[in-house]
């Protein structure tokens, strides 16, 4: 029964731990999408999550152009980071996971929005369009409440003390898998 009960407030956290990520993410317009090329060089670059929760397989959406760096460098090697911030409520996040390259013309519609045809003007169906998929595997967040003037307050303090600042806010490692 012990077992039973661990690991049922093991999930129940782990879906408390995936909302509160989501709820850090889903309002920042742009992320930085990082993978590493054939030289073992990190790039990164900005990409718009596309989907409007983090699905059942804890995955991130992306729309991407066929011919792009970031979908060559997935083909290489699908290990990829997907960062987010929010300076202005002092919200980031850092997500680490496997990407691939998706095949699914109903997914890319049902993804769809007015500012992917921006990019891709003849649609889901465009012949350009990747539609990639970043299954989550990890996460970490740091998602401070204190106001600026709090924050200066502790760190000063830090600094006339000698010690590290304490209490600067929320800070979270999730394991997806």
């Amino acid at each position: 029964m012990q077992d039973h009960l661990d690991s049922t407030a093991y999930s129940e956290n782990r879906a408390e731990q995936r909302d509160r990520l989501w709820s850090l993410i889903k309002d920042i317009r742009f992320a930085m999408f990082t993978s590493q090329d054939e030289n073992g060089h990190l790039h990164a670059w900005p990409m718009t999550t596309q989907n409007k929760t983090i699905d059942e397989e804890n995955s991130l959406w992306f729309f991407m152009s066929l011919r792009s760096d970031p979908v060559n460098n997935i083909e290489d090697d699908p290990v990829v980071n997907v960062s987010y911030a929010d300076p202005s409520s002092d919200s980031y996040v850092s997500v680490s996971g496997i990407a691939t390259i998706v095949n699914d013309t109903a997914k890319a519609q049902q993804l769809w929005s007015k500012m992917a045809e921006a990019w891709f003007p003849t649609g889901p169906n465009d012949p350009d369009l990747a539609l990639v998929k970043v299954r989550i595997i990890s996460a970490s967040y740091w998602d401070v409440k204190d106001s600026k003037i709090v924050q200066l307050f502790k760190m000063a303090k830090a600094a006339m003390t000698g010690t590290q600042p304490r209490n600067m806010g929320e800070h979270a490692d999730i394991r997806m898998r």
